[in-house]
């Protein structure tokens, strides 16, 4: 079998423990042109703001988030996914970190708040806390047990959220983590959840690149075959698809994986975030 470096791990990780992450808040400074919210008009709309949306556009929602109080919206997932959608395009570590640590409270008070039965509160708790843990392995393998609980809440409730995202993420970490007794990696589990994934939603690239992986990790006789038609599709989807601020950092997880196979040196370390 195929060993995926540690380090690799630890990159993709997206992990729901709280310890020693900041608490504090990246500002925007003084925002203008923000366009009139209300917690109904956020409510009504929120799907809305995504990948493609302006950041200015999604700072503004966030400071509008920041001082309401509304039992609905806090409640939520949508601060947490603005949190993420900002804290992946930040280029500075320090206030990436801190972004995605607000995502994580916001989940948390979402929980609180009566949220715990929504599958995408689970999910961007946990993807805003690989975000923000990424760069701290020691942090990261102290969690794995609630990510895993946190990711599985999320495939329970909401397996279809983010074109099959907690399929995706689960699988993915199933694939990359330690097997046991040190962690809790699963490569049949991996396969399973990402064959899953790439059936219900084929229309996601990243689905095609992490079974593609499974695949490959598996090593079965005739797998070849298969590696490089999931990897084919999921290129094809990739440059097709309006995927936002998030394609420059994808196709370099393809060419990271494509160099890996073979041969010509490590892969890279792609945003945990962008697991998404």
């Amino acid at each position: 079998m195929r060993k995926i470096r540690l380090l690799s791990f630890a990159v993709l990780l997206i992990l729901t423990g709280c310890a020693g992450i900041p608490r504090h808040q990246v500002s925007f400074g003084h925002l203008s042109d923000c366009p009139k919210l209300t917690p109904q008009t956020l409510l009504d709309s929120h799907e809305q703001l995504g990948a493609s949306t302006e950041t200015h556009i999604l700072a503004c929602t966030l400071t509008f988030l920041r001082g309401n109080k509304d039992p609905a919206l806090r409640r939520s997932s949508l601060g947490s996914r603005l949190c993420l959608h900002l804290a992946e395009r930040e280029a500075d570590q320090g206030k990436r970190e801190l972004l995605a640590a607000e995502g994580v409270s916001f989940a948390e008070a979402a929980i609180a708040h009566g949220g715990d039965g929504d599958g995408a509160v689970h999910y961007y708790l946990a993807t805003n806390l690989g975000l923000a843990v990424r760069e701290h392995i020691t942090l990261a393998m102290d969690n794995l047990g609630r990510l895993e609980t946190e990711l599985k809440r999320a495939v329970a409730l909401s397996p279809e959220l983010d074109d099959g995202g907690p399929l995706r993420v689960l699988g993915a970490l199933y694939l990359k983590a330690p097997a046991w007794p040190s962690g809790i990696g699963d490569r049949d589990k991996a396969l399973e959840l990402l064959e899953q994934a790439v059936n219900k939603h084929p229309g996601h690239p990243l689905n095609h690149l992490f079974y593609a992986q499974a695949l490959w990790e598996d090593d079965s006789e005739g797998n070849a075959a298969r590696v490089q038609a999931e990897l084919a599709t999921g290129l094809r989807l990739l440059e097709e698809g309006h995927w936002g601020y998030r394609k420059a950092a994808w196709r370099k997880e393809f060419d990271d994986f494509q160099q890996e196979m073979a041969g010509g040196g490590q892969p890279g370390n792609p945003p945990v975030a962008q697991a998404r």
